[in-house]
């Protein structure tokens, strides 16, 4: 069935990034290729035969009118845009419930460094390698009621840096429901959408609800516009791994088991890519019970994460940092009820040129701000010790923060994190360290898992800071709402302080 100029531009207006121009010229109704729209048939071969022809003739949008398509895999085609009209549900079939199966993971790939979930692509409910100039738009919904989110470990396994602290305790029981055998993942899907070595590709305002282990992995993909998504998901949210040239803008993401908005420089394509070139803007991240951001109620009665710290949601660098990353801006972003900024390099890769602004955070989960340099090396033989240079983080306001973390800011000895400034912060505690905890040494713990929760109940309540090189305190305005007494306070091995308009300071 073809559609009508007219018809393809009332859907259109919906979406918030127009399709590429070429594309508005053919435009392909996926019921004219046996798609049912139902919620029982499997709608993903009249989809993909959609986008073939749409491919086939030199590119095309393909159309999702009103309906619910119960789907495996969707494999996406260069020059090819997906539109989800409003009303249109993008259903993940269930292997156990339904007849078929997602698209098989790649057996040419090596998982040493990285888990299962960012090793693979194609298991996936939509997916696209080497693709270019590809979009997905429109107001509808991809609900991953089939997919799963869990996935085997990394096979590089030195404990001490595989996991974080605290899932320390947990049985091998515990940890096989979270991490299953690759055997177990044929021909399931964990993934919403996942895309590899991609160029010119634009997501824009649609809803992904329960995404599986990613509801969007970008790997080694470039010059990527991601606008207007609502993501409210079981793992992660939006994983952006050996990037370049990438803004996400206008997103919210609910993610209280994993993280919201990522960037990562694994080692998934057998080298280390230095994620560059990143901005995020506008976005909201959160870490609401699940299905309470797209329902509304945002609700509040899960207090832990798998990992048993608290609920997660933030926006993070790391863990995954063998490449490193270079040139990313964070501005004008909300955090609620969730973790806060995490700035992280501990596989060898080199950060730098990382600005942070304008950030609003509100029922703060564990440190506002932290800045860890690590020394896991989770790569081949002769990875080394990252860096972590040039970070400003700027006006921010965080308040009902829990007062075992403060702002920290960690490197290693003889490795200190270099050229850190932080101006005009506000940061209100809720207060209750006592004198033993003020006397608190914590350990080093260099190859350790990087979390906020990693090195204790710290010995200040404002600000924590150790191996740091040039620090610049600029308007640090900080309090806490029941008395702490521990000092705000507490430096080890920083060297070349600038303090300014701190009324704390002393």
């Amino acid at each position: 069935m073809r559609l009508t100029r007219r018809d393809l531009t009332l859907g259109l207006a919906s979406a918030l990034l127009p399709v590429f121009p070429a594309h508005a010229a053919r435009h392909y109704d996926v019921r004219g290729h046996g798609a049912h729209g139902d919620g029982i048939a499997i709608d993903s071969g009249a989809i993909n035969a959609a986008i073939e022809a749409a491919s086939a003739a030199g590119g095309g949008t393909v159309v999702l009118p009103r309906g619910r398509y119960l789907c495996f895999s969707i494999r996406l085609r260069s020059r090819v845009t997906l539109l989800l009209a409003e009303g249109a549900v993008i259903e993940a079939a269930d292997p156990a419930r339904h007849a078929g199966r997602y698209d098989l993971p790649e057996t040419d790939v090596d998982q040493l460094y990285q888990d299962f979930g960012h090793s693979h692509w194609r298991n996936s409910l939509i997916w696209g390698e080497d693709v270019e100039q590809v979009a997905i738009v429109g107001p509808g919904l991809i609900h991953g009621l089939g997919l799963t989110r869990d996935g085997p470990g990394a096979r590089w396994k030195k404990q001490a840096g595989e996991r974080p602290l605290s899932m320390q305790g947990m049985s091998a029981a515990e940890i096989g429901h979270l991490e299953p055998d690759a055997v177990a993942m044929q021909g399931l899907g964990n993934k919403a959408i996942a895309l590899k070595n991609g160029r010119d590709i634009r997501l824009s305002g649609f809803t992904i609800l329960k995404g599986g282990h990613f509801a969007v992995l970008a790997t080694g993909t470039r010059e990527l516009r991601i606008d207007g998504l609502t993501i409210d998901t079981d793992r992660d949210g939006i994983d952006l791994d050996c990037v370049r040239d990438v803004v996400v803008e206008h997103c919210r993401v609910n993610s209280p088991n994993d993280d919201g908005i990522v960037v990562k420089s694994s080692f998934a394509l057998g080298r280390a890519i230095a994620s560059e070139d990143i901005v995020i803007r506008d976005c909201d991240v959160s870490g609401y019970d699940m299905g309470s951001l797209v329902d509304g109620t945002k609700r509040t009665t899960q207090e832990v994460a798998p990992d048993r710290d608290r609920v997660t949601g933030r926006i993070k660098l790391g863990t995954e940092s063998n490449g490193g990353y270079r040139n990313v801006r964070i501005e004008d972003c909300r955090f609620s009820r969730c973790r806060g900024l995490a700035l992280e390099t501990v596989d060898g890769g080199v950060m730098e040129h990382i600005v942070a602004r304008r950030l609003t955070m509100r029922d703060v989960t564990t440190a506002p701000l932290f800045l860890r340099l690590g020394d896991r090396r989770r790569g081949p033989d002769g990875t080394g010790v990252g860096a972590i240079r040039d970070v400003a983080i700027g006006e921010v306001d965080a308040r009902g923060i829990d007062h075992r973390f403060p702002v920290a800011i960690a490197g290693l000895p003889g490795q200190p994190i270099r050229d850190v400034t932080l101006r005009d912060i506000h940061l209100l505690y809720r207060g209750g360290g006592t004198a033993t905890d003020a006397a608190r040494v914590p350990a080093e713990l260099p190859d350790a898992y990087p979390e906020p929760s990693m090195f204790g109940l710290l010995p200040s309540w404002a600000l924590w800071a150790r191996h740091v090189e040039r620090l610049t305190i600029d308007r640090l305005r900080a309090e806490t709402i029941a008395p702490d007494q521990r000092p705000p306070f507490a430096f080890d091995d920083v060297r070349h302080v600038s303090v300014r308009d701190t009324p704390l300071w002393r």
